[in-house]
């Protein structure tokens, strides 16, 4: 087999490049419009009737998304930027031993519906992440957990067809490059922790983490 030569690093290629990414990624979150807005708007309506009801918060996703979904959970345990007090938020992609069991058990698109069974309870907010709009394992899930009386999120791309059975809210940034897709969640997932908080926990600015 030929070995491919490689190619040498051209530091004003590479510039030229991330420059391009970057106002791409700009690109994609400046067209985050109203309509968008209001969907995160509604969003955070609901998570916030949940809390105050006792509920919990639940999210999952594949990949990024999961580790998306972790990101959320992590700023309202932790904290995003005011000290608090915890938030029940949990996402389900973080047990090794329930995701492989049930992978090798049942199959790869139950790993996130069998949780779903054993935790939502009516008036439990689930936002599932999927940068396609495709993932079956998000798709499932989001359907059962409207069975059992969830309030359901589909956090998605411009392909919203499979969601929109399947979820009450459709947050979905209008691009279908997975990449700037995953880069806007992090921002509206970053404006839904603070936007919380805030409602939540009124603190002075100054109050932030280091």
């Amino acid at each position: 087999m030929k070995r491919q030569r490689r190619q040498r690093f051209n530091r004003e290629a590479a510039l030229a490049f991330a420059t391009g990414e970057i106002a791409s990624s700009c690109a994609v979150k400046q067209r985050l419009g109203r309509g968008e807005l209001s969907q995160l708007a509604r969003c955070i309506e609901a998570s916030l009737r949940a809390l105050a009801a006792g509920r919990r918060i639940y999210l999952f996703g594949n990949g990024g998304s999961a580790a998306d979904a972790q990101h959320i959970a992590a700023e309202m345990v932790g904290r995003y930027r005011r000290h608090r007090t915890a938030l029940p938020v949990v996402a389900l992609t973080t047990n090794t031993s329930v995701l492989t069991a049930i992978g090798n058990d049942y199959a790869f698109e139950d790993v996130f519906t069998r949780q779903v069974e054993a935790l939502v309870r009516q008036g439990d907010v689930v936002i599932g992440i999927t940068t396609s709009g495709r993932s079956p394992n998000v798709v499932r899930a989001l359907r059962r957990a409207r069975q059992l009386g969830g309030v359901t999120v589909a956090l998605c791309g411009a392909y919203t067809r499979l969601l929109r059975p399947v979820a009450d809210i459709i947050l979905s940034v209008p691009s279908e490059d997975p990449q700037r897709v995953q880069e806007a969640h992090t921002l509206l997932g970053h404006i839904y922790c603070g936007l919380i908080e805030q409602c939540l926990f009124p603190q002075p600015a100054s109050d932030r983490r280091n």
